[in-house]
């Protein structure tokens, strides 16, 4: 009975899924173009401009992850600012939530990759069919853990691709039940080719945004060790 009622959960959120991503099958709505991002960077700043230093942003409650504080609000950009958003934005049927960054010092736009959202849904669904604590295997850091996933039905490892480098990263859950992706392999690849050493206590994964298009989507805090290498920041 108890893996019916799961089979049905994943097969709502697949549906759901479907119905939030109406056209994420067409190829120009996957791709994350410069010159898209351009337009948006200078429909956001000629927005602030004639709008007293306000940003064209949607208001979130409560206190978002800093990477989902600042959504873009196309409806206060377009028509007059530009034409339409883009195609590839959430809002035409693509698989990017444009942001800001920087918001209170200089505004930059970046991708927020939704499509992260479809395997982190469709595991909360079965922790929910779960009946008491999550299947927590190995804490790996303070108050972050792996999970025992062939108890929650899975054959093999979920995970979610990077758009930093393609590889394959794996999902952490925290003691409150949220879940993660895990960077710490694109971190340490970002650590190799810094220029400088970051300090302990210092948010790393700005290594990652600054020569991409994309923010970490469903990210942690992390810091560096004594050996220079990425870890995730104690709270």
């Amino acid at each position: 009975m108890k893996k019916s009622i799961l089979l049905i959960l994943v097969l709502v959120s697949t549906l759901l899924s479907g119905c939030l991503y109406p056209q994420q099958d067409r190829a120009q709505n996957q791709v994350p173009y410069e010159d898209q991002l351009q337009a948006v960077q200078s429909a956001v700043e000629q927005y602030k401009e004639q709008n007293d230093g306000l940003l064209p942003i949607k208001t979130k409650e409560g206190n978002p992850p800093i990477y989902e504080k600042y959504p873009i609000d196309f409806k206060k950009l377009a028509p007059q600012f530009m034409a339409e958003p883009p195609g590839n934005s959430f809002e035409m049927g693509g698989i990017f939530q444009y942001v800001i960054i920087d918001a209170e010092t200089e505004p930059k736009v970046k991708l927020f990759d939704l499509r992260m959202a479809e395997q982190i849904r469709e595991l909360k669904i079965r922790l929910q069919a779960q009946k008491g604590y999550p299947p927590f295997k190995e804490d790996i850091a303070p108050n972050v853990y792996t999970l025992k996933y062939e108890e929650l039905g899975y054959k093999d490892e979920p995970y979610v691709v990077s758009p930093y480098t393609n590889h394959n990263l794996p999902l952490v859950i925290s003691g409150d039940g949220n879940v993660y992706v895990d960077y710490s392999s694109d971190l340490y690849a970002a650590l190799q080719k810094a220029e400088s050493k970051p300090k302990e206590g210092q948010d790393i994964r700005s290594l990652l945004v600054e020569d991409s298009p994309f923010v970490p989507a469903y990210s942690l805090p992390y810091t560096v060790d004594d050996q220079n290498e990425p870890v995730f920041m104690t709270p």
